[in-house]
């Protein structure tokens, strides 16, 4: 079997309008091209790297439909979905925070959420031995009923919801790596038993007032969401320790039937709106980890849903280095930082201060 990749070139014409940085800065100064610091280049870029490579070659490139509306409604309220289609079809605007869009908006969105949707269920039917969703716009800060972070619909809730209806899974575990907490798939599964969500996140990056580890869920869902907040600066050592000492034995623990990944690259070195400094490598290292688990507690069933990142320059490289994983191959693109990123990771110091970090989390679990 072969690792699926699953893309549209209409989720690259997502626009978001007159934005610089996070906020809006009415004409005042010239915004980035595409309006949002989550712009296509970054997704294209890795799209084109893999196939100016070869690695497109080890790929099941493809397609999907765009979720449905009974897809959506498993997720968000009838009222959001309607006011997000009229808003859409007059030409566009913002119905959140920090989640603007043009005309089209909510079929990009409905698109994006089917890439997740087909390719979750390739995974768990056995067609594809693993695969990548390159969904845009990303969807793990998106609520049921209010969108924000750029996330427009929840693209991993909407592809769990429909792989539990069609009965092809019961029990799910979400690990989410963006450098941001997964503030909305949280809130979606967060009195469930059935989903496992765990969050590897910078300490209040964004948004700020979610994200604490004491939130471990509510009812039926007490114990089956773990924030695992780092601080500014963790680096490649600090990152692949708290996966080991606690997101990964939190996973192993619970016995999912698949696991999903809410991949985003924004924890890189040189990424724009994140501190974290780890590197291509890093995520070559997470990506073999969770491989590993998933065969052993669940046949190797894996998705990878592309989330946040915003660097042009390195995002492709990083997306490169976990596909390449997936997929088995020996085919590399060469991280051009490889020399400059390692000399910029912390020191034994900021290690000891890490590493009492984690011991206080640990003993709390």
């Amino acid at each position: 079997m072969t690792t699926g990749f699953f893309w549209n070139e209409s989720c690259f014409w997502h626009g978001g309008g007159n934005y610089a940085g996070m906020l809006p800065v009415g004409g005042l100064v010239q915004p980035l091209d595409g309006g949002l610091p989550e712009s296509p280049e970054t997704k294209r870029r890795l799209k084109n790297l893999i196939e100016v490579t070869g690695l497109a070659t080890a790929l099941a490139m493809q397609g999907a439909d765009p979720a449905t509306y009974d897809d959506l409604r498993r997720v968000h309220p009838a009222r959001y979905l309607d006011e997000f289609k009229a808003l859409s079809d007059a030409g566009g605007g913002e119905l959140g925070r920090r989640t603007p869009f043009g005309p089209g908006g909510y079929e990009i969105a409905a698109l994006s959420a089917g890439l997740a949707k087909a390719a979750l269920q390739a995974v768990l039917e056995g067609s594809l031995k693993n695969a990548y969703a390159l969904s845009r716009p990303p969807g793990h800060h998106c609520l049921p009923d209010y969108p924000n972070g750029f996330c427009l619909l929840n693209n991993i809730g909407i592809a769990i919801e429909a792989a539990k209806d069609a009965g092809l899974a019961q029990r799910f575990a979400v690990l989410d790596w963006d450098v941001h907490h997964g503030n909305g798939t949280e809130a979606v599964f967060y009195d469930r038993a059935d989903v496992l969500t765990v969050s590897l996140h910078q300490d209040r990056n964004y948004p700020m007032d979610t994200g604490a580890f004491a939130d471990r869920g509510e009812g039926d869902g007490l114990g089956f969401n773990l924030n695992i907040p780092l601080p500014p600066g963790t680096g490649h050592i600090g990152y692949l320790a708290a996966m080991e000492r606690l997101a990964l034995p939190t996973i192993r623990n619970f016995q999912p039937d698949v696991l999903i990944i809410a991949c985003g690259f924004d924890a890189a070195a040189n990424d724009p709106l994140g501190r974290m400094l780890a590197t291509a490598e890093t995520f070559t290292m997470m990506t073999r980890a969770v491989m590993a688990l998933a065969q052993d507690v669940c046949g190797g069933k894996l998705l990878m849903v592309h989330e946040g990142g915003y660097s042009e320059t390195y995002v492709p490289f990083c997306g490169h280095n976990v596909l390449q994983e997936m997929a088995g191959s020996t085919i590399i693109a060469p991280d051009p930082f490889a020399e400059v990123f390692p000399l910029r990771q912390p020191d034994v110091r900021f290690d000891a201060f890490l590493d009492g970090w984690l011991i206080e989390m640990e003993a709390a679990l």
